[in-house]
């Protein structure tokens, strides 16, 4: 069975591109608009991996990764931050919440593919 992806993105552009990619791949993939979307829908279904960005709407980033660490389900979940942010500050918040990578927009689609098969195995 296909692993299913998470995308998290307030630009509906990005999102589709995130997502093409990764069906291309053979990925299955779920979008939400913002955090709060994405913690709802992570409460509900299995998700394998979680890719978000960093600046959104209602629950940002940061907000959301914190959140899904406190759901056993998705303690050891990969989580890959996709921003154009590339202050170490930025990334090393991000780790502190508990990132798995980090990934800087714009990005290619190789590029994230090739973080996608690193941390999903």
């Amino acid at each position: 069975m296909a692993k299913m992806i998470m995308t998290v993105d307030d630009s509906a552009s990005i999102r589709q591109m995130v997502s093409f990619t990764l069906k291309q791949a053979g990925y299955q993939v779920v979008e939400a608009v913002d955090g709060k979307d994405a913690f709802d829908k992570i409460k509900k279904s299995r998700i394998n991996m979680l890719i978000t960005d960093l600046n959104m709407p209602q629950m940002d980033g940061i907000e959301l990764i914190r959140n899904v660490r406190t759901l056993p389900s998705a303690r050891f979940m990969p989580i890959i931050m996709l921003t154009t942010e590339s202050q170490a500050s930025k990334k090393q918040e991000g780790k502190s919440a508990g990132a798995t990578g980090w990934i800087v927009k714009p990005f290619k689609p190789e590029q994230l593919l090739a973080v996608v098969k690193k941390v999903l195995g």
